[in-house]
């Protein structure tokens, strides 16, 4: 029983995504983390308009602190009525603090898009998923910023989040998401979140570090299984990892270069602003819009790996193998 209850809530969580997706419909306690943000953002901007590097610090606090100890108390509660009550609770927090289906969902959208001509369709749909400017993207560009985006996001949407739920269950995925969404919406280093955005932005790093790098090792691997360049990822992977502003997204995007054998990155706009960036792989063949269908797999096998990872560790760790 011990043992079911470790690993039963991320199976659960994992198994509705795969089944359902993001209910879009739904209330969603991520929206609800954006939201809390939102306020808070606006509520220190006109307290502390002069302090907000230090209102940033205060921001991410209250945050992290709502964050976790909501869906702590939920789950206090619910364990004490009836152990699978607890365990179907924690299993839907899983299932919301993941997103797989939606990373899949969302980038194939752009693929039909481009495989139908529509090129103005398939840029709005790639607008709804990359931080950068897309008016100025051609086919080849929007392409590109769709593998990018689950690339990067299989370690922030799905394995990292796998990753602290399986160290500290439901609780520590709504710890990583808080600290994560608040990057999203103001870790940016443009002159309006330069300052609040600070710390949030930083956290993010530090929290991302082991598991971008991890995640890189897991695609690498998956490349192999995939019948992917798995020996070209590992390549590009030593090469190219370092190549971006963050020390974290190019680790699982060299990764996907390399494997693909194609060429990512490069100079984006964003917010009006010419960003000059590295490029991530060798442009070994033009990138095409398979390639979005072949991320997608590789995302898909990596989460799946990772997620039996991370049962065997809470069985091994948390099941008493080793007491």
């Amino acid at each position: 029983m011990k043992n079911i209850i470790l690993i039963a809530p991320l199976l659960i969580g994992f198994f509705i995504d795969c089944l359902l997706g993001d209910p879009y419909k739904l209330p969603h306690p991520i929206r609800a983390i954006g939201n809390l943000i939102s306020n808070l953002e606006k509520s220190i901007r006109k307290v502390m308009p002069d302090k907000l590097r230090f209102g940033g610090i205060i921001l991410a606090l209250m945050v992290i602190l709502i964050s976790v100890c909501v869906p702590l108390a939920i789950l206090i509660v619910c364990y004490t009525i009836n152990k699978w009550c607890g365990i179907i609770a924690e299993g839907i927090m899983c299932y919301y603090m993941i997103a797989p289906k939606c990373l899949k969902k969302e980038s194939m959208k752009v693929y039909r898009a481009i495989k139908d001509g529509n090129t103005e369709k398939a840029r709005y749909a790639v607008s709804m998923i990359v931080g950068r400017d897309t008016d100025v993207l051609d086919e080849k560009g929007i392409i590109k910023a769709a593998v990018e985006t689950v690339a990067e996001n299989t370690s922030d949407g799905v394995t990292a989040p796998i990753m602290y739920m399986s160290l500290f269950g439901a609780v520590g995925g709504f710890f990583y998401k808080s600290v994560n969404t608040m990057d999203s919406m103001i870790g940016y280093k443009n002159e309006k979140y330069a300052d609040i955005g600070r710390f949030s932005a930083k956290l993010d790093d530090v929290l991302n570090f082991l598991p971008s790098r991890i995640t890189a090792v897991v695609m690498i691997f998956s490349s192999y299984i995939l019948g992917f360049n798995g020996k070209n990822a590992y390549k590009i992977w030593k090469r190219d990892r370092r190549n971006h502003a963050s020390p974290n997204s190019a680790q699982t995007e060299s990764v996907c270069a390399g494997s693909l054998d194609i060429q990512l990155a490069g100079d984006a706009y964003y917010f009006g602003e010419l960003h000059k960036k590295q490029f991530i792989g060798d442009d070994v063949r033009p990138i095409e819009n398979e390639d979005i269908r072949r991320v997608n797999k590789l995302m898909y096998m990596s989460s799946v790996i990772v997620l039996l990872l991370g049962i065997i560790f809470r069985i091994m760790v948390f099941g008493g193998i080793f007491k």
